[in-house]
């Protein structure tokens, strides 16, 4: 018989390397969400196709055709769009899932020991294959316009990253409150609904007046978004470089807090849940 020995601070001692070594874990917890997503369904291949281009055509309604709201350069305003909802589409999605990640995992919490983090982690991979999934979309819809990408394109990985980063650190801070508050999840709908507006999605954000331009990317979703159309709609779209430094800046910062939360009240998890 194997004899476990658990060491006093072990949590605190080894958590990082023990992230490391539950990595079989994080892909188990991973897959599984995968596979309650898709497997044996209709609906949820779909809703990622539907989800963003059904946003894409209100938006172009609303704002494209009825407020004329100016598109980028001279890239048609729907596509627009599309390129600056799949990042926000990973954003919301990544957010949500990880904001309820503990809740909906309450008897594997409070039955065994593992980095309670790669719970919120794992989340990620699911809003990463809707992503995917999405990402044919708008390539059909750029060859439909023509619209070729050029080597800007190899940066879009860094953008991806940025994106789940951002969701990851309020996404921490929200499921460790949830725990407690059980009211904090329904703080998540509003936030990702307010989000979407102020966030530039249905414009460019080259209509911000330029005293306003590095305040308004306090927003870290504003660096995401213009990195987003800058990597894939090659020569008609521009990037404002202070302000993808300040959302970077913003999005390490909130991550930082984030994991500084979650670390702090982690230990009390299987008590209080």
């Amino acid at each position: 018989m194997n004899t476990i020995i658990i060491e006093a601070g072990r949590t605190e001692k080894n958590y990082w390397a023990d992230l490391w070594h539950y990595r079989e874990l994080f892909l188990v917890l991973a897959w599984r969400d995968v596979s309650v997503r898709y497997k044996q369904t209709l609906i949820g291949i779909l809703w990622a196709f539907l989800r963003p281009l059904l946003t894409m055509i209100v938006f172009t309604v609303i704002f494209g055709r009825i407020a004329r709201l100016p598109s980028d350069g001279n890239t048609p305003y729907a596509v627009m769009v599309f390129a600056a909802m799949l990042p926000w589409s990973l954003f919301s999605n990544s957010l949500t899932d990880s904001a309820n990640s503990l809740i909906s995992n309450t008897n594997l919490i409070s039955k065994v020991y593992f980095p309670r983090l790669i719970i919120p982690a794992a989340t990620l991979i699911t809003s990463l294959i809707d992503f995917a999934i999405s990402f044919v979309i708008l390539i059909a819809i750029m060859i439909y316009y023509h619209i070729v990408p050029d080597c800007r394109i190899l940066l879009l990985p860094l953008f991806i990253i940025m994106a789940l980063l951002a969701s990851l650190g309020p996404g921490l801070w929200i499921t460790a409150l949830n725990v407690k508050y059980r009211d904090f999840r329904y703080v998540i709908p509003f936030v990702v609904q307010f989000g979407l507006y102020i966030s530039p999605v249905g414009f460019s954000s080259n209509v911000i007046p330029e005293e306003w331009r590095l305040l308004y990317s306090l927003n870290p979703l504003v660096g995401v978004i213009d990195g987003f159309r800058w990597c894939l709609l090659g020569g008609e779209s521009s990037l404002y470089l202070p302000g993808l430094l300040l959302s970077l800046t913003i999005i390490t910062l909130f991550l930082w807090l984030g994991i500084s939360r979650f670390r702090r009240t982690e230990k009390t998890f299987a008590d209080l849940i």
